[in-house]
């Protein structure tokens, strides 16, 4: 019985989680810490690369939100 309420506190707390570092709000304070921000002169193929990136991520959130 214990077992499975852990288990269901991880889950809960694991959602948590990814709904507030999702928010918009995290995003705007993340992008103004240093370790976070995007250099502008980054090379194409990294910029393609982390483009190809987001769209996977927003890809994935979605199908996990139906």
């Amino acid at each position: 019985m214990k077992t499975r309420n852990k288990a269901e506190k991880g889950k809960r707390l694991a959602t948590e989680v990814r709904r507030q570092l999702g928010a918009e709000a995290m995003t705007r304070f993340l992008r103004t810490l240093p370790a976070f921000r995007i250099e502008a002169d980054i090379p194409d193929r990294f910029r393609d690369l982390l483009d190809r990136l987001d769209r996977v991520e927003n890809e994935e959130a979605g199908w996990q939100r139906q």
